[in-house]
């Protein structure tokens, strides 16, 4: 069955209709209190954007929010920090990845301390590097620690964290974050039923199929060509899928995919559709989307970018 996909791009400036963003109580109690003893805070603007409505056989009563947080590939570029995605339903906040950088621009979308899970597809830096700052923040808040949340991850995501700060394993990080090993699912996080692959990469790499009230997400994560991905994809209204190489000769295999290979996975998916992700900021991000465009997937397709969210 098809669903409505509503995008909205963060880039159309002073033409876009103005999206609010509320700022929690206690956000705004420190900035009232901003210079005094023991409170700081950073005001979180609201963001702008422009709705379109993407004909997908609309099943009123529930949906499914997708904003991109962070979408550059392998480090960050000069528009976006690494990879993280903000999965939002009921109020329960989602965070797919948070790579180097995204941290701060996931403040921008939602509190910090407003996030109920985090997942992570694997333990290169570009994917989840930034927890180490978020253990900081709920650490060491001003007015206490944080409640504790769950991290989904890899096996050893735990030490593999500790390690990064140079914290002792015991107890590491453990104090912030309830660490979990990814299971293959489908399993329960909050309201959505969550099931995982193992994808082709030099690491131990998962991609993910986020579903809610009928709508699908799915997430490819880094991986190179893969048929099981095709299938966690199936009739998904929603593909983040990474497209890290321009096409060319000599590609290493079962390591990245390129804006083609994209386009093709996203066909045999039968997505509804398709946002390119994971750009390495030196190639250059137009030619991955004509590579998509000519690979026979007849679906939209849209380059990520910070800010820009779905609404499933």
């Amino acid at each position: 069955m098809t669903r409505p996909c509503t995008a909205v791009s963060p880039s159309l400036g002073h033409h876009a209709a103005r999206i609010p963003i509320a700022l929690p109580a206690a956000d705004r109690r420190r900035l009232e209190c901003r210079g005094r003893a023991g409170h700081t805070g950073v005001k979180r603007r609201p963001e702008q954007g422009s709705e379109r409505l993407i004909p997908r056989g609309h099943k009123g009563g529930v949906s499914v929010r997708v904003t991109v947080i962070g979408c550059s590939g392998s480090f960050p570029g000069p528009d976006s920090p690494a990879s993280s995605y903000l999965i939002e339903a009921e109020g329960y906040a989602l965070v797919l990845d948070l790579g180097n950088g995204a941290l701060g621009s996931l403040q921008r979308f939602r509190s910090l301390y407003e996030i109920d899970a985090v997942c992570i597809s694997h333990l290169h830096a570009d994917h989840c590097l930034d927890l180490c700052g978020y253990w900081v923040a709920r650490t060491y808040r001003p007015n206490g620690p944080a409640p504790r949340i769950p991290v989904h991850g890899p096996e050893d995501t735990a030490r593999r964290m500790a390690q990064a700060y140079d914290l002792d394993p015991e107890p590491g990080m453990s104090g912030a974050f309830d660490f979990r090993t990814l299971r293959r699912g489908p399993y329960e996080i909050g309201p959505f039923r969550v099931t995982t692959a193992l994808m082709p990469h030099p690491v131990e790499a998962y991609a993910f199929r986020i579903e809610y009230g009928g709508r699908t997400l799915a997430y490819s994560g880094d991986t190179g060509a893969s048929e099981t991905l095709i299938e966690l994809a199936r009739d998904a209204d929603l593909f983040l899928c990474e497209a890290s190489f321009l096409e060319g000769p000599g590609l290493p295999p079962g390591l990245h995919l390129t804006g083609r290979e994209a386009g093709e996975h996203a066909a045999r998916a039968g997505a509804g559709r398709l946002v390119l992700t994971h750009l390495v900021p030196w190639n250059d991000a137009d030619v991955s989307l004509k590579e998509a465009r000519d690979s026979g997937y007849e679906g939209p397709i849209d380059l990520a970018e910070v800010g820009a969210r779905y609404t499933l």
